[in-house]
């Protein structure tokens, strides 16, 4: 149950130089420069030549599956285990999505409580895309005070076709509600916003902010980057201050339709003097990419992975020239600290022993969720219930 990490490059996301580090049962023991331990006593790892930065935090995954646009046969399946850690993710926040029917509350609790039993940390936000919210106790509130997973609701979707087109008031009084559950909780009490191909872009969620007493950073609108005109209007919410996440799985379709790549999208939006503080990033894993001709007729549907999410960090870096450092925050240090993950998102004393480990290439080398190796060499060593 003890682990030596010796001789790595840490960035914990803030790069600190080569260092061991110390694991005891879930949560790292100690951080220094050299720590010595009786090998009989522990499992010594040398990781000359490698880098470490926390384990990846997937914000919006569907972990039961979801999708349906095309029909009963066009559900997607649900999440495995190794889907997630071959991706370095060791966090994951599940949502619901466009089915909120076939799809229930129950369903997606019981999944997060499989993941945390098969070894990694797992969450949920409360609800679907519609308003009225469908909950497990029946009020978005209880949900967030009672259920341990629950630590929002979303994701509702705004300037969508397949939303309930809610009003700026029906949107608060949810958004109420949330914050409200999170100050008695303790969690963070965020709502998961979906923002759909309308020309209304953030207009909703600006008059909902503007009419109300809520914080622009009780919501976390997502696929911020799906379309120019919705990435333009991102860069005007968050100079207001609001969290911007850009979706990270895409198709060549929805690229050639203007889709803004993530590493592009962040470069820009530093330019543009919006802090990385603000930006995360998400997989969408499990989710169906639905595409629809010009009348909003479906045509097909590809899936969301969670493994496209370090793929668009290393593509910023390699495409936009961000640093390591400071990309990284995107999918570890920002969602904990959006979300309150205790323990998670940053290499510290104290904190979870979730870790990835790269190689002199910057690719996933190894994993380690909650102390135990899940990915070594590449390759998954623990796999999920059900997993061959």
């Amino acid at each position: 149950m003890i682990k030596l990490l010796k001789n790595a490059e840490v960035y914990t996301p803030e790069y600190i130089g080569k260092k061991d580090i110390l694991i005891a049962d879930s949560r790292i023991a100690k951080i220094g420069d050299s720590i010595d331990i009786d090998e009989s006593l522990a499992t010594i790892i040398d990781l000359k030549g490698k880098k470490i930065v926390p384990g990846f935090i997937d914000s919006h995954v569907h972990i039961c599956g979801g999708g349906g646009e095309g029909s009963f046969r066009s559900r997607t399946p649900e999440i495995q285990l190794t889907d997630m850690t071959t991706a370095g993710v060791t966090t994951v926040i599940g949502v619901l999505g466009t089915d909120g029917t076939t799809r229930t509350m129950t369903n997606l609790i019981a999944k997060a409580k499989g993941l945390k039993e098969e070894g990694v940390s797992a969450f949920v936000l409360t609800g679907s895309y519609e308003i009225p919210v469908r909950t497990l106790t029946g009020k978005v509130t209880d949900d967030i005070i009672l259920i341990e997973e629950v630590i929002g609701c979303g994701e509702l979707a705004v300037a969508d076709h397949r939303s309930s087109h809610p009003t700026a008031d029906e949107l608060l009084r949810v958004a109420s509600d949330t914050r409200l559950g999170g100050i008695l909780s303790g969690k963070a009490g965020i709502i998961g916003v979906h923002m759909g191909d309308s020309r209304k872009v953030t207009d909703l969620l600006l008059e909902a902010v503007d009419k109300g007493a809520l914080p622009i950073k009780q919501f976390v609108p997502t696929h911020m980057n799906r379309n120019p005109y919705l990435f333009e209007a991102a860069l005007k919410y968050g100079k207001r201050g609001g969290y911007l996440d850009f979706t990270t799985s895409t198709t060549p379709e929805f690229l050639a339709d203007g889709e803004v790549k993530c590493g592009k999208a962040t470069k820009l939006c530093l330019e543009a003097g919006i802090d990385i503080s603000q930006i995360t990033y998400t997989s969408d894993g499990q989710g169906s990419l639905p595409e629809y001709d010009t009348e909003g007729n479906f045509k097909g549907v590809k899936l969301g992975k969670c493994e496209t999410l370090y793929e668009a960090v290393k593509e910023g870096m390699e495409e936009e020239n961000l640093k390591l450092e400071n990309i990284i925050k995107v999918i570890t240090s920002n969602p904990a600290t959006i979300f309150k993950l205790k323990g998670k998102g940053f290499i510290e004393e104290g904190f979870d022993a979730d870790l990835v480990i790269l190689d002199e290439n910057l690719d996933i080398d190894g994993v380690l969720a909650l102390g135990r190796v899940v990915v070594e060499n590449k390759a998954p060593i623990v796999k999920g219930t059900f997993e061959k």
